[in-house]
């Protein structure tokens, strides 16, 4: 999750804020369709509707005591324990389509038969990071690093991209272990390339064909760690409350870590730390603000290498977060980058505007500056190592308290960000 204003939804063709609440209506009403009489004044009367009203309210207070124990589990003070966060978790089944841990990714993977597959690192905590490709590599010739190449005026002596006939495109997913609607996606994504098919049965033949005109590189876990931590698999009808414990933490106390204070130590480790988070791997690395000219975890470095020996034309890190889906701006890219990926956005938002789907406004083109400018972070080091199109992409988790959106529809959200990614890169190549 990055910081942003909450953006105006459109759903179902209406816009509104995600501030917005509807207005309570007709709870209680005054029936004026019977004649007034005066009340009876007999202690006999009066002692009966004592007993009346002290019973309504015995009900109401255990009403109240049972729906604070099943839905808030005595969270108060922005603090949450262990057991409470476990008790909250929803007693459901998630549909087959759904992935939502890294528990028989490695199964899946061996699987494949139009996908290679490569193991790209091993985290802190002895989990495989998997790169599925499909496509073949097209060879190019090389003469210097990327920035080498920058300083000597000649972007094609890093790698000659317009040479290659088709465009590489690169997803990497959820690097916050918890926001697994990417790595959901990015399964069904794979699925696809596989049988024309997703998850869910449904023929995706059109979005296989795009797949087909591009080479892709897929990290489908990009911190396996965190997404094994995540014990809900789905934040999907929970609330903010569950995202804070399970994404950024707790101190010893059981106070939340929260953002952005959950930045202000990394790593994340020590003996003020409760729940460690499922931002980091087991080292307490937060893999988008990993030190990148001396790393201190392993995933960040792998995706990066991955990266500057292929090249990509277009690189997504895929993220989730309480709003509406956003394509966020690239920090410390040119702004030539920029407005391309504002006009990505562009595109993407119209295709989920048709599909009936909520999305946000596109950011406007701007410098860094001001007392705290925005990160250098993983997507930034991205375009410094191979000159790719490169940003942040939000999906919503479907809080109830957020943009509502259900399990399906975060699917379809994600499939519609790759296949606007994948036109957008063959129209440049036509």
């Amino acid at each position: 999750m990055n910081g942003m204003e909450r953006p105006s939804v459109i759903l179902n063709g209406a816009q509104r804020s995600e501030r917005s609440r509807p207005a309570m209506r007709g709870c209680f009403r005054l029936r004026t369709g019977f004649p007034l009489r005066e009340p009876d004044a007999s202690p006999a009367a009066q002692d009966d509707r004592s007993a009346r009203w002290t019973s309504l309210l015995a009900s109401a207070v255990l009403l109240g005591m049972v729906l604070m124990t099943t839905r808030s589990l005595a969270v108060s003070g922005g603090r949450m324990t262990y057991a409470q966060a476990k008790a909250r978790i929803p007693e459901r089944q998630l549909p087959g389509f759904w992935v939502g841990g890294v528990n028989g990714l490695a199964a899946r993977f061996d699987a494949l038969r139009r996908g290679t597959v490569t193991v790209i690192a091993v985290t802190p905590g002895g989990r495989p990071v998997h790169l599925v490709a499909y496509g073949r590599r097209e060879e190019t010739t090389r003469l210097a690093n990327y920035n080498s190449a920058i300083g000597g005026r000649e972007p094609a002596a890093y790698m000659n991209k317009t040479a290659r006939k088709k465009p590489v495109v690169l997803f990497i997913g959820p690097v916050h272990g918890h926001e697994v609607e990417a790595l959901t996606g990015l399964a069904n994504l794979i699925q696809i390339m596989e049988t024309g098919k997703d998850l869910q049965g449904r023929d995706q033949t059109a979005l296989r064909q795009l797949g087909d005109r591009c080479r892709l590189l897929i990290v489908p876990a990009g911190n396996p760690d965190g997404t094994a931590r995540f014990e809900p698999e789905a934040l999907q009808g929970m609330d903010s409350n569950d995202l804070r414990f399970w994404g950024q933490g707790t101190w010893k106390d059981g106070a939340f870590c929260g953002w952005p204070d959950c930045k202000r130590q990394h790593p994340m480790a020590g003996g003020n730390i409760g729940f460690l988070g499922c931002y980091f791997d087991d080292a307490g690395i937060n893999p988008m603000h990993d030190e990148f000219f001396a790393p201190m975890g392993p995933e960040a470095p792998a995706i990066l290498k991955v990266a500057r020996e292929e090249g990509p034309d277009l690189v997504v890190s895929l993220h989730s977060h309480e709003p509406a889906p956003a394509l966020l701006r690239p920090a410390y890219v040119p702004a030539e980058v920029q407005q391309d990926i504002r006009s990505l956005a562009e595109k993407c938002y119209a295709l989920l505007a048709h599909r009936n789907l909520p999305h946000a406004d596109p950011f406007e083109v701007r410098s860094e500056g001001g007392r705290t400018p925005d990160s250098f972070n993983l997507t930034s080091a991205l375009h410094h190592i191979c000159g790719a199109g490169s940003f942040t992409f939000e999906c919503p988790h479907g809080l109830r308290d957020g943009c509502q959106v259900t399990l399906e529809q975060i699917l379809d959200i994600q499939l519609t960000l790759y296949e606007a990614m994948l036109q957008h890169e063959i129209d440049k190549k036509d």
